[in-house]
């Protein structure tokens, strides 16, 4: 930093959300303090009600309704029995997004489970969960989900040929790019084409769901009988189903990683919870009711996409467009998660567990621009060179870990801080039989395959050496990054 930048910043107010402080930047033309003479330089509270709703809606649902909604079914052994995990999974989700709720309400930062594992247990816990989503939980998410949407925006174009490889990976890089240009540019807009996807998804559901019902209600029940039939249903597979289940409805948590951004978010957030959580379980379920009207389980099981499947059934050529569907709720999963973990980041910045250009804004379009942009190196190099799904394999139980210890964070402090504000507060069952809920899973996790998930415990663990060297000895490196950002710290 310069002296004349010192000099001319000085007494230079930035407010982040209610939090003031004093700014100091590179900036020896002074042209900075012109941009910023008068005004502040903020993250704003642009997320309404129904941005909000957007965001859950658009996070949770991604391409597995459209395309493989069977790995319930394969083990849950019976039609019946599949519909029952999809609803049971969808009230234990809401279990869960209540009690994130109440943390939302309560602790009043962004960063969701990075933010409520530090105020409950501490920074080093709260870094090596931040530690296993920088180098591979999130980079790793967002090139699965990418290249969904690469292969179904092109499927159209090569119909019926296979798509080349590259062809794929280079649309998906494309998205990515598109992704991160869209969430560094403007946060109104970001919100918008959101609400745009979201009523995409919903639209694409509802394309299934009309027609299937209107099948049933024509008595095509052919297909539901013997539903409950239990000769194939073998307790051993029912855990793996509720597995399958719980991970079609993650999402229902990134609000929270925005909590700074949401208007009045003492009643925003358990509104927005739990319309979404309502639509979301209301769909999975009607969805998979039409999926059976019109397909026994022996098709659902063999075909590669469901929802393409079904549509050859019933409305002709038109299957052709549901590429096109799945594509854009891809690109909407990728946009909502983005969305929201770049907050994660710049909250981690702003803790001083990252350095400190991740938790700048930029001047002019009020963006965490740095923040936005971590992972798309990451994500990248993963795209082109990484085994993405064996990565994911080591990590996926990592998730289920750190949301149960964030829940088991909320009842630890119900009793540590007793007095502390909560606007929304759930009975206390919720959150124990979501905690137990959540540890089963990653009990079982360690039992089905206990050597991936020991690598990927592993992985995580080499979070604490980085925690001592980068954090705890102030041993950090620093980064510089020609940006138009200023610092925002709070």
């Amino acid at each position: 930093m310069t002296k004349k930048c010192a000099s001319a910043l000085k007494g230079e107010r930035v407010a982040l959300n209610g939090h003031s402080t004093t700014s100091t930047g590179m900036d020896p033309s002074g042209k900075l303090q012109d941009e910023l003479h008068g005004s502040k330089v903020e993250l704003g509270k642009k997320v309404t009600l129904l941005r909000g709703i957007s965001i859950i809606i658009g996070t949770i649902i991604g391409a597995g309704i459209f395309i493989s909604p069977k790995g319930i079914l394969r083990s849950s052994g019976s039609v019946g029995m599949s519909l029952i995990v999809w609803i049971a999974c969808g009230v234990l989700s809401l279990l869960g997004a209540l009690s994130y709720a109440e943390l939302g309400t309560s602790i009043t930062k962004s960063g969701g489970h990075y933010t409520y594992i530090m105020e409950a247990f501490g920074p080093k816990m709260a870094f090596i969960r931040l530690w296993s989503d920088l180098i591979a939980i999130r980079p790793a998410a967002m090139a699965v989900i990418s290249l969904a949407f690469g292969q179904y925006i092109l499927e159209p174009l090569f119909m019926p040929c296979g798509i080349p490889p590259m062809a794929v990976k280079l649309a998906t890089a494309t998205g990515i790019t598109s992704v991160m240009y869209l969430n560094s540019m403007s946060v109104t807009w970001t919100a918008r084409i959101q609400n745009i996807l979201t009523l995409s998804k919903l639209l694409a559901i509802a394309i299934i769901i009309v027609p299937g019902m209107y099948q049933l209600f024509k008595g095509e029940t052919q297909n539901f009988e013997d539903a409950f039939d239990l000769s194939k249903v073998q307790l051993s597979g029912i855990p793996l189903a509720f597995y399958s289940g719980m991970y079609a409805y993650a999402g229902w948590f990134y609000l929270n990683f925005v909590t700074e951004e949401v208007e009045h978010p003492e009643r925003t957030m358990p509104l927005a919870i739990c319309i979404s959580m309502a639509i979301v379980t209301s769909c999975y379920v009607l969805a998979n009711v039409s999926y059976y009207t019109v397909m026994t389980a022996e098709e659902l099981l063999s075909s590669e996409a469901v929802a393409v499947t079904f549509a050859e059934k019933l409305l002709g050529n038109f299957s052709r467009v549901v590429p096109l569907f799945v594509a854009m709720s891809c690109f909407g999963s990728m946009n909502g998660s983005l969305f929201a973990l770049s907050r994660m980041f710049f909250v981690a910045s702003r803790e001083g567990h990252l350095p400190e250009v991740f938790s700048m804004i930029h001047i002019r379009r009020h963006t965490p621009l740095a923040a936005v942009l971590i992972l798309y190196p990451m994500t990248i190099l993963l795209l082109f060179v990484g085994d993405i799904y064996s990565l994911l394999n080591f990590m996926s139980f990592l998730r289920w870990l750190f949301i149960g210890v964030v829940v088991l964070g909320l009842i630890y402090l119900r009793f540590k801080k007793p007095d502390l504000p909560r606007p929304f507060k759930v009975p206390l069952f919720i959150p124990v039989i979501f905690c137990l809920t959540c540890f089963f899973m990653v009990f079982l996790s360690l039992y089905s395959d206990p050597v991936n998930t020991g690598i990927g415990f592993a992985i995580c663990l080499t979070g604490l050496p980085a925690y001592y060297i980068f954090i705890y000895f102030k041993i950090q490196a620093h980064l510089q990054i020609v940006l138009e950002v200023v610092p925002a710290d709070q």
